[in-house]
């Protein structure tokens, strides 16, 4: 049997596992480095973090664009997604490839922070008209998604190009962790007072210009950070054509590898988990806690808790692994998630701890995940990265379509549920149905998501074998 698969026999061209059971766990990578580079994933959260906070909010309540058709106006620029990243993928591995490096991609995703402040500056003329507006959004969204992933595909592609070991990949990815935290921190407690209760899109506006200066000023110090960890080899000259078109490699790299296969079938769901819960955050705040300012409050109970755990579950993955770790992450968040059912009924401190709860195990369901990732390239690939590119864009269009999904699934429950949308200024009172789907899609539909999530995890089974001691 296929120690790395599980299958009955190796699949072509894949190397033992073994391969990637070294020994190296990651000391030896400058922390100074690692740290530059771990910079760059501030400006990153804050990205992943506002528009899958405010963005769905942003239509419904200030714009007033009617559930359905916010969801898909959040919706459609994903889905251009799920090609998008593959082809940044495999542009990234044939820049490599001709010269040495990934950082000119890299550096042309900087241009991000105006295309994240064009999403909320919609004009007069195009606000008064719900149709336009979701339209504006949407073409807006498309861009900016572009633009990220541009700089995330080889951002990410970084670890699994370092030569470090099962325990290393999962310390970068740690260091990166850290960061990611306190840009989802800034960008998801700073975006709500920014924009106040989404009373005129001009504080949207203001809110974008400060965020987006924040996100460029670090995005350029990662990109600083990938040229320190990875000094440009000599360049071959000669492009990856070998491995042939974009969509091409994602049938292969999904075909020939089950153990990523499984992870990114997880990952889908834990993503659109996690994103279904940044958007219902302002629904569930102000309709069911009747405190709209108290989404600032939830989302640092639900971000903050990373900087304090992210090292401690890498300690434990050293023990555990990496997963049995993930599979009680996901285990408690779905936990938690149905503990938000109690609502203001148990006043305000279960709706915290039980978001807090929530916090610690997303720490862990963003480390793990992205820190199996690169095991499982090396597992398939051995030392052989010149198709690491195709792997990350593969895992970052899951991401996105995670993080399309998440909101559309949400706006769908609103809209069955008979929502409203509000212009700025105008006051709705929702109706009991509407009040329903906005607590049932915060908390049990996100508990299912995460439940399907953990079942299919439970498939993995490559990590058994990278921890098993030698000779066993």
């Amino acid at each position: 049997m296929n120690a790395a698969t599980g299958s009955e026999a190796p699949l072509p061209d894949e190397r033992a596992p073994a391969a990637v059971a070294d020994a190296g766990d990651g000391a030896e990578v400058p922390r100074p480095a690692l740290v530059r580079y771990a910079l760059g994933s501030a400006g990153m959260g804050v990205y992943v973090t506002v528009p899958g906070l405010l963005l769905l909010y942003f239509l419904t309540d200030t714009l007033g664009v009617t559930p359905w058709l916010a969801g898909l106006a959040l919706l459609v620029p994903k889905a251009v997604d799920i090609v998008l990243h593959p082809y940044v993928g495999s542009l990234s591995d044939r820049e490599r490839a001709r010269r040495g490096s990934r950082l000119r991609l890299l550096t042309a995703g900087c241009a991000l922070a105006p295309a994240f402040v064009a999403l909320f500056a919609v004009p007069g003329p195009v606000a008064d008209r719900p149709w336009a507006a979701a339209l504006w959004v949407a073409a807006w969204f498309v861009v900016a998604n572009a633009l990220f992933a541009a700089y995330q595909v080889p951002y990410l592609a970084t670890p699994t190009d370092m030569e470090t070991g099962y325990h290393g990949r999962t310390r970068v990815l740690s260091f990166r962790m850290v960061v990611l935290t306190v840009g989802i921190l800034v960008g998801g407690a700073l975006a709500p007072l920014l924009a106040g209760e989404g009373d005129s899109v001009g504080r949207y506006v203001v809110m974008a210009l400060v965020l987006g200066v924040f996100t460029v000023v670090f995005q350029y110090v990662g990109v600083g950070g990938v040229r320190d960890l990875l000094p440009a080899p000599a360049p071959t000259g000669k492009a990856v054509d070998r491995h042939g078109p974009a969509l091409a490699q994602v049938r292969d790299v999904l075909r020939r590898n089950r153990p990523f296969r499984v992870l990114v079938s997880c990952y889908l769901l834990v993503s659109t988990t996690t994103h279904l819960v940044l958007a219902g955050l302002p629904y569930y705040a102000r309709h069911e806690l009747d405190r709209p300012g108290f989404t600032t409050v939830l989302m640092a109970a639900f971000v903050a808790p990373a900087l304090l755990t992210t090292p401690l579950w890498f300690r434990l993955s050293r023990t555990w692994g990496k997963q049995r770790c993930l599979l009680l992450c996901q285990g408690f968040f779905a936990a938690g998630a149905l503990g938000l059912a109690a609502g203001k009924t148990a006043g305000l401190v279960v709706p915290v701890l039980c978001t807090l709860v929530l916090g610690v195990c997303f720490a862990g369901l963003q480390l793990f995940p992205f820190s199996m990732v690169p095991d499982t390239v090396r597992a398939a690939d051995g030392d052989e990265t010149g198709r690491t590119g195709a792997y990350t864009g593969v895992w970052t269009a899951t991401e996105a379509t995670g993080a399309a999904a998440g909101p559309y699934l949400y706006s769908a429950a609103l809209a069955l549920g008979g929502y409203a949308a509000a212009r700025a200024g105008e006051e709705v009172t929702q109706s009991g149905g509407a009040h329903t789907a906005i607590l049932l899609g915060f908390t049990l539909l996100p508990a299912l998501l995460m439940a399907a999530a953990l079942a299919v995890q439970s498939r993995y089974r490559l990590d058994a074998e990278l921890t098993r001691p030698k000779g066993v």
